[in-house]
């Protein structure tokens, strides 16, 4: 039985959960639109997401186990999204795949699945949504407003600072109506990998750069952080790699309402030879130690 939703996160159909989180996190990473601007890279990531979303869900992948692309009416996933137009709609397909229980949805559409299989069964109606949007790293970290687009209506949510992967926004009155009343839209924060920083915790951890001169006699360094623009006072004789522990500049715990530390790590960039002076040349190869 094909099932190209693993092909598409390039793992087997075997894997296990953090397997399947990890070839996620790194795909999404590879074709994240702030990252990539190749011109098929959002479609890309957003087949990844639409992915992840159905096997990261473990009522939602059991059902794709079970019938595979036979819910695609047997095509596989990107023939299936690219056959849908320029502006797929992946939300409505995983809204459609799992009868509106599942994927992006809230209740329940009825028997609608594709190719003929249903997978959903209408009883009292929830009124009460689900979807899930892709934040960057610096937003996660400060908080502030992210745009969504959702049933044909934009709008504008806040996004609270510290805000983790995984966690959840409400939009209130933002669901589906019935009856005069309307439900609610739970909104999945996914975050952006940042190719400047590691998170662990409430830890930052970044890599800055300094010439070898100030690494040897010590000087001051003007680093961007992702809260402000900071001075660190290096030392004489830095060392590759050494670390420099900032206070509360990491990530806010929202329990705690405490920020954690960042940490600066020392990249010691070395001059090419043939820009340095012939002298001093000259001089290191005599003077300079043979032994570490």
């Amino acid at each position: 039985m094909a099932k190209s939703l693993y092909e598409t996160l390039e793992v087997s159909d075997s894997a296990s959960s953090d397997e399947i989180k990890k070839a996620y996190r790194k795909l999404a990473r590879k074709y994240h639109p702030d990252v990539n601007k190749d011109k098929d890279a959002e479609e890309k990531f957003k087949e990844i997401n639409a992915a992840y979303e159905v096997l990261s869900d473990k009522e939602k992948k059991q059902q794709y186990d079970q019938h595979g692309d036979s819910m695609f009416g047997g095509q596989n996933f990107h023939d299936f999204a690219r056959g849908q137009g320029g502006n797929v709609d992946l939300d409505e397909i995983l809204r459609q795949m799992f009868g509106g229980s599942g994927g992006f949805g809230g209740s329940s559409f009825g028997n609608q699945g594709f190719g003929g299989q249903g997978f959903g069964s209408y009883n009292e109606p929830d009124l009460d949504m689900s979807a899930q949007i892709t934040i960057a790293f610096d937003i996660s970290i400060l908080g502030g407003k992210q745009q969504v687009s959702f049933n044909n209506e934009s709008f504008d949510i806040k996004i609270p600072e510290g805000i983790r992967d995984g966690q959840k926004i409400r939009a209130k009155g933002k669901g589906k109506s019935y009856n005069g009343k309307r439900g609610d839209l739970i909104i999945k924060i996914n975050v952006a990998p940042s190719p400047e920083y590691t998170l662990e915790g409430d830890t930052l951890t970044k890599y800055f750069d300094i010439p070898l001169k100030t690494a040897l006699f010590g000087g001051k360094v003007e680093i961007r952080t992702a809260h402000k623009t900071i001075t660190l006072k290096v030392p004489e004789s830095t060392k590759q790699y050494q670390r420099f522990r900032v206070k509360e500049l990491g990530i806010l715990n929202r329990k705690t309402g405490t920020k954690g530390d960042l940490y600066l790590k020392a990249n010691i960039v070395l001059p090419k030879v043939e820009d340095l002076d012939e002298n001093l040349v000259t001089l290191l190869k005599e003077k300079l130690p043979e032994t570490i």
